[in-house]
C-alpha cells in the first residue's frame, strides 16, 4: 500500500470535512479506501488485546491496520490544521467558485455509486428517497445553539465523527446545525489543546462504535445501505448550490452575524436580486474540474485494481 497516497487520501477528507455540506466519508468512497477505513476501525476493539499477549504488539498494529490509519488520519488532521482559515477564508471571499466545486464534486460522486448497486428494484429506490428525504430535512432544520461545554463539546466530536465517516452527510454541517461549528473552528485555528482534546476524546468514541454498525450493514446489506448513503448525498445537494438569497440572518455564539434562512437562485436571479456577478464561467469550470478529478481518480483506482 502506498501510504504517501493514504496521506494524500487523507488531506483531500480533512479539506472536505471543514467544508459545512460536504463530507469527508464521500472523499474517502470516491477514492476507494471507504471500505478499508470502515474495516481497519471496526477492528480496533478488546479483541486486539488478546492479539498483543498472544504474538506481540507488531501483530496487534498490523491486525488493525495501523499505518494506514496513521497515514490516513495523519492527513485528515494535517488538512484541518493547515486548511481551516484558507477554506473559511475562501467561503467567505469567493462562495461561488467554491460551492460550484464541491457541488460538482458531490455531483459526480452521486454518479460513482450508483454505478456500484448491483439491482434495481423498487425496494432500492424507496431507500434512495428515504435517504434523499432523511439529508433533506436536515439541511432545512433551524441551528440549535448549544452552550459551549465540556460535555458539549465531548458530544458535539461523537456525532460529527459519525456524520463525517457517512458519505453525503457533513461533519461540520451538523456541528452547524448544534451550534458548535464556530466554536470547534476558533479552537482549531488558534490551537486551543483542552478543547481540540475534547473533541478528539468525542471522536474517537464516535468512531469506534459508529463504525461496526456501518460496516456490519456494507457486509450484509451492501446495495442498500449504499444507494441509502447515495440519497443522503443527493438530499444535500440544495445546502450546497452555490447561487443563493439570503432571507433571514441570525447571530451566533461569536456575536457574528450568518445565514438563517437561503433559499436558491438562478444565476440570473442570484444576478438580478443581488447586483453582484453570478461568475457563471469560473463556477461552471469549477464544477467541471470536480467532476474531472473524480473521474480521474475512479481510472486510477481501476488502473491500479489490474
Amino acid at each position: 500500500m502506498n501510504y504517501f497516497s493514504t496521506f494524500l487520501k487523507g488531506m483531500a477528507m480533512g479539506a472536505a470535512d471543514v467544508v459545512p455540506g460536504v463530507s469527508g466519508g464521500t472523499i474517502a468512497f470516491i477514492t476507494g479506501i471507504y471500505d478499508t477505513l470502515l474495516e481497519s476501525i471496526r477492528r480496533i476493539n478488546p479483541s486486539v488485546l488478546g492479539i498483543w499477549k498472544r504474538e506481540g504488539f507488531k501483530a496487534a498494529f498490523n491486525h488493525i491496520n495501523g499505518f494506514f490509519l496513521i497515514a490516513l488520519f495523519g492527513g485528515v488532521l494535517t488538512s484541518i490544521a493547515t486548511l481551516a482559515k484558507l477554506i473559511s477564508w475562501l467561503l467567505t471571499e469567493h462562495p461561488i467558485p467554491i460551492w460550484s466545486f464541491f457541488f460538482g464534486l458531490i455531483l459526480v460522486s452521486v454518479f460513482h455509486m450508483l454505478k456500484q448497486i448491483e439491482q434495481r428494484s423498487l425496494s432500492r429506490l424507496v431507500f434512495l428517497l428515504l435517504g434523499i428525504a432523511f439529508a433533506y430535512s436536515i439541511t432545512v432544520l433551524k441551528p440549535l445553539e448549544l452552550e459551549f461545554t465540556s460535555i458539549n463539546v465531548l458530544i458535539a466530536g461523537a456525532i460529527a465523527i459519525c456524520a463525517m465517516i457517512l458519505p453525503g452527510i457533513s461533519g461540520s454541517f451538523i456541528l452547524l446545525l448544534i451550534g458548535m461549528y464556530t466554536p470547534v473552528l476558533g479552537a482549531v485555528k488558534s490551537f486551543q489543546i483542552d478543547i481540540l482534546l475534547l473533541f478528539l476524546l468525542g471522536c474517537i468514541g464516535g468512531l469506534l462504535s459508529f463504525s461496526h454498525l456501518l460496516s456490519w450493514l456494507l457486509k450484509r446489506y451492501r446495495d442498500v445501505t449504499l444507494i441509502f448513503l447515495t440519497g443522503l448525498m443527493i438530499g444535500t445537494l440544495p445546502k450546497i448550490w452555490p447561487w443563493k438569497e439570503t432571507l433571514s440572518w441570525r447571530t451566533n455564539s461569536s456575536g457574528e452575524q450568518v445565514p438563517l434562512l437561503q433559499q436558491n437562485l438562478t444565476p440570473f436571479q442570484f444576478e438580478a436580486l443581488t447586483s453582484q456577478p453570478a461568475q457563471l464561467g469560473i463556477a461552471t469550470l469549477l464544477m467541471l474540474c470536480a467532476i474531472a478529478l473524480v473521474l480521474g481518480l475512479e481510472k486510477y483506482a481501476e488502473g491500479r485494481n489490474l
